[in-house]
């Protein structure tokens, strides 16, 4: 046997599936697809995670495409971080052209074109499903690891939230937030000294200027009503396809703050949602975030533990957490070791720096006789890719080169009208997307310091009441108290004399 039959045995061992499976391409050996060596990876093990890495324009945009696609087909549904805003000509059927009809003959695989169902997002001013969340939904520990806060003022944050919680007041947005933490150290500081003890002025101005970094970069719009149903994620066609729902992020990419926010929280949400799946024979949702260094680049370390924690956990609910980023040390080493599907394409080597970082990427791979690791990695081509992931039985799978198979749908994205048109289309637009201001922390709050406030007002009116009338009062006795000399010149005893003296000297 040679040694290209050998290579396709021992990927064919390592590759071959008994359950249902996904299909990214046929194996390559010595630069030249083999032909007949599927490299298929089980439904089963797709909640496993996985990182799809590579410098730019090397195909992992079409990569991801190509996973949303197999995973849309089989009926699981997909959320994709867009970040870049080249993914959403996924709704429209792809065009064949030679060279896509030319690589499937090399992968002996068929080729169709389809277009996928897909719902466009928004958690900003870009049209699309409005996605937000409550400030109360999101709890005092997230949104205090969100915020940055040490301990102390994580203390605040808790005693803010048990002040809500105890006096029925909705905390939904930022303004109702900060409208809280600024009632609690002026209005009702006595209030709040009285049930919960004194709180720090200095602690409460720390966390205000937290809130306005994070509302200055655009979190108000995310914070609020309508809250997002997860349900609404998980949603299939009447064709039996998954939902692609595309989260349109282009205008988010100078604002890590309020990305990295956003996916914690849904990653949260998703995993206080949904039930425990055990090892279920497919995955409920696979989520791809592109650009995943914007999550962890200016990250807190509380809040790169609790992205790890909910990686780890988050699996047994049947869902699959895909990072894309162009170099796998981009990803934490404790995260990246969670992840079990790996698609590395290739990584430019311009200086020495480059080298090395190509060295340590090539030991994050199983090793293969096969293949010298490094040196491929700088010599694929494009829509070329390593991968490895886990069998059925959770065992990786042996490092195979691989040319990836062409997405069936349309390699560009939609125009402004198709993307009007998608919009228009969305049930879940008509339901999310009238913004809801009910009453609140805010209203609340405002009305108690206005009635407050008008009860000083009186209170301080009648004070000046009373002392106008002791004034007056005090005037009146003064006017009516006559004058001792006056009194004696006015008397009846003083005019008789008055008088008889005058008559006597008139007789005279």
């Amino acid at each position: 046997m040679d040694r290209t039959e050998t290579f396709r045995e021992h990927i064919g061992n390592g590759y071959t599936c008994k359950g249902d499976f996904i299909t990214l391409g046929g194996a390559i050996l010595d630069g030249e697809a083999i032909g007949h060596a599927p490299i298929n990876i089980p439904l089963k093990t797709l909640n496993r995670h996985g990182l799809i890495a590579g410098a730019t324009g090397t195909g992992k945009t079409k990569t991801i495409q190509v996973l949303s696609e197999q995973l849309s087909a089989k009926g699981i549904p997909v959320l994709m971080m867009d970040i870049k805003g080249d993914f959403s000509g996924i709704a429209m059927p792809g065009e064949e052209k030679p060279f896509i009809t030319e690589r499937h003959a090399k992968i002996t695989l068929p080729y169709e074109t389809k277009g996928f169902p897909v719902e466009l997002m928004t958690i900003s001013k870009q049209d699309g499903v409005r996605l937000r969340a409550t400030v109360s939904e999101f709890g005092p520990v997230l949104f205090s690891r969100i915020l940055d806060l040490n301990d102390t003022q994580s203390g605040v944050v808790s005693v803010i939230f048990k002040y809500c919680d105890d006096n029925n007041i909705p905390l939904l947005d930022l303004k109702d937030f900060k409208k809280v933490l600024q009632y609690a150290t002026d209005e009702g500081k006595d209030e709040f000294t009285a049930d919960y003890g004194r709180i720090s002025a200095a602690s409460t101005g720390a966390i205000l200027r937290k809130t306005i970094e994070l509302e200055q970069q655009g979190a108000d719009l995310f914070f609020g009503e309508k809250s997002f149903e997860i349900d609404d994620l998980m949603r299939i066609d009447e064709n039996g396809n998954g939902y692609v729902n595309i989260i349109r992020l282009t205008d988010i990419q100078d604002r890590p703050k309020l990305f990295s926010t956003f996916m914690l929280s849904l990653l949260a949400e998703i995993y206080n949602t949904m039930p425990e799946q055990g090892d279920s024979g497919q995955p409920e949702l696979v989520i791809f975030i592109d650009e995943a260094h914007l999550i962890f680049d200016q990250a807190s370390k509380a809040l790169l533990d609790q992205i790890e924690t909910i990686v780890k956990l988050i699996r047994s609910k049947g869902i699959g957490v895909y990072f894309i980023t162009q170099n796998p040390m981009d990803v934490p080493s404790d995260v990246l070791a969670q992840l079990g599907l790996k698609i590395q394409h290739a990584l430019r080597a311009f200086t020495a720096n480059d080298r090395k970082a190509i060295k340590m990427t090539a030991e994050n791979y199983p090793i293969s006789e096969y293949y010298k690791t490094d040196e491929v990695l700088t010599s694929l081509g494009i829509g070329e890719a390593f991968i490895t992931a886990l069998n059925e039985k959770g065992i990786p799978t042996p490092l195979a080169a691989t040319m990836m198979r062409a997405p069936m749908s349309r390699m560009d994205i939609l125009t402004d009208a198709e993307i009007a048109n998608c919009i228009a289309k969305s049930k879940l637009v008509k339901k999310y997307n009238d913004e809801i201001d009910r009453e609140s922390a805010y209203e609340i709050l405002t009305k108690k310091i206005e009635q407050a406030q008008e009860i000083a007002a009186k209170e301080e009116e009648k004070k000046q009441e009373a002392k106008e009338s002791k004034r007056s009062s005090s005037s009146a006795r003064k006017s009516t108290a006559q004058n001792p000399i006056v009194k004696v010149l006015t008397s009846a005893t003083f005019i008789r004399g008055a008088m008889g003296i005058l008559m006597k000297m008139m007789k005279k």
